[in-house]
């Protein structure tokens, strides 16, 4: 009875692991991790991991103040996996300019609440929010962002 009950549950986990399944493990992002840094313009380098149908994983690598972003279709969820800096949500995307479908880029945020960011917060930023990463002058910060199209 408890080789059957051990067969089946061995079944129903590997049924739910299949095509389409990624994993990257703690070493390897600290790999890509190190790679980034290396590849800094503006301040900034990122790489994505992955691509799916309604969603995409990267990791960023900023060692300077971002650009402020807009996106008008997809929310982002960001790891923070090492350093801190401060974010700022809301408000209104100053300089503007379309740099892809759906996607306004500028150079600061009007208005806004600035929050801290630290290794190991998460944050939920959904479509149509205006948001920036901003560093002091010795601030890192590494995150993962996912990114998810809307419904």
């Amino acid at each position: 009875m408890m080789k059957t009950l051990l067969f089946f549950c061995a079944c129903a986990l590997g049924a739910a692991v299949g095509a389409g399944t990624d994993h990257w493990t703690s070493q390897q992002l600290n790999e890509h991790s190190k790679s980034l840094a290396g590849k800094l313009k503006d301040g900034l380098a990122s790489e994505t991991l992955g691509k799916w149908a309604n969603h995409s994983v990267m990791i960023v690598h900023r060692e300077a103040t971002g650009q402020s972003e807009f996106h008008e279709n997809q929310a982002d969820i960001i790891v923070v996996r090492s350093g801190s800096g401060h974010i700022i949500l809301g408000g209104s995307v100053q300089g503007g300019k379309t740099t892809a479908l759906g996607e306004i880029r500028g150079s600061g945020i009007s208005g806004g609440e600035k929050q801290a960011l630290h290794t190991g917060d998460v944050l939920h930023i959904p479509p149509k929010t205006p948001h920036q990463v901003i560093l002091g002058p010795a601030e890192k910060i590494e995150y993962l962002a996912v990114k998810v199209d809307a419904r």
